[in-house]
């Protein structure tokens, strides 16, 4: 067995979510944003640039909690998406000085129109089979945005330099914490979104066809085009992410959208709960956060001091972060009561 037959085997099954568990409570949702709004105003800039990119990984993983959480399809190639959003930008920023706002919504229909695509053809394949698909689109990608005649566009290996944006309307701010503020305005509309997409008609199908495809084809539901759509907005959300990682970043390469990300991707939304949107910032912080401890206790054995880290995780929460919230959910209940 192939070492990604192996990952979707193992992952956890997806299971039905109840609306109210979908989000944190109103109390609670206030205080982290709060939180996430004073914080920049106290650390480094290092600090807001490791906190930016949290909240970008933490789009990336929403994206694909919508596409398997939501719908029920598992895909490894999510770091495809993202690598395209992030080289519609550069591209844009610096070959046709388009402001790097508005590349945002464009990198966004354009990787929706890439996820739609390419969820034609996968609408035959599921469960590890789907898997093996989106495994060879993410493979495949990094050697596509090397090709000679893209060269001019992509910069071929050596990539592209993008312009971090300064503060508009005179503010003073450094560009780490514009672009932090930034990202959190985007990442919050764009949640917001994603809640109420789960919450609506179109919601309501991609989990009729998650718990049973059948069913839902017996009850009136366009199996085949709900499929593609829940492809196409994780692709859409996931090359915004793409497009906010690559401003923050300053430059894009094809070796930085290997395999590694995609699989570090479906970690984060394993580790956070798969269907509990808040879990994505959760998984996001696991992937970002976590190498770094494992080297910080022994750089030689930093990839196995992970891989335990990871074991303890899943064995002590086999359902992720969600867990833990439904847990703390029924403790505070409990205390109330007495």
């Amino acid at each position: 067995m192939s070492a990604v037959e192996e990952v979707v085997t193992e992952a956890p099954a997806v299971e039905a979510v109840p609306k109210r568990a979908m989000t944190l409570g109103t109390g609670t949702s206030l205080l982290v944003l709060a939180a996430l709004i004073i914080m920049p105003i106290f650390v480094k800039n290092f600090i807001i640039f490791q906190m930016t990119m949290l909240l970008i990984y933490g789009l990336a993983v929403l994206a694909l909690n919508i596409l398997t959480g939501g719908s029920g399809q598992f895909s490894l190639g999510q770091s495809a998406f993202y690598a395209v959003g992030a080289y519609t930008t550069a591209v844009l920023m610096e070959h046709f000085e388009v402001n790097y706002a508005l590349t945002l919504p464009i990198a966004g229909i354009v990787c929706f129109g890439f996820g739609f695509l390419f969820g034609q053809p996968a609408l035959r394949l599921s469960g590890v089979y789907l898997a093996l698909a989106t495994f060879a689109l993410a493979t495949a990608m990094p050697q596509l945005l090397k090709l000679n005649f893209l060269e001019h566009w992509t910069g071929g290996v050596q990539g592209l330099v993008v312009t971090k944006p300064d503060a508009p309307f005179g503010l003073k701010m450094s560009q780490d914490m514009w672009l932090y503020y930034f990202s959190l305005v985007v990442v919050i509309g764009i949640y917001l979104l994603a809640v109420n997409l789960l919450r609506s008609r179109s919601g309501r199908a991609f989990m009729a066809i998650r718990d049973n495809e059948i069913a839902a084809s017996a009850m009136g539901v366009d199996v085949a085009l709900y499929k593609t759509l829940a492809f196409g907005v994780s692709a859409a959300i996931t090359g915004i992410a793409g497009s906010l990682g690559a401003i923050a970043v300053q430059f894009v390469a094809p070796d930085s959208y290997t395999i590694t990300l995609a699989v570090s991707l479906f970690l984060g939304m394993v580790v956070g709960g798969v269907g509990w949107l808040p879990g994505s910032i959760v998984g996001a912080a696991f992937i970002i956060f976590v190498p770094n401890i494992a080297e910080g206790i022994s750089k030689g054995l930093s990839g196995a001091v992970f891989g335990v880290l990871l074991f303890l995780v899943i064995y002590l929460v086999p359902h992720g972060a969600r867990q833990v919230a439904i847990l703390g959910q029924q403790l505070a209940g409990k205390l109330r009561k007495n």
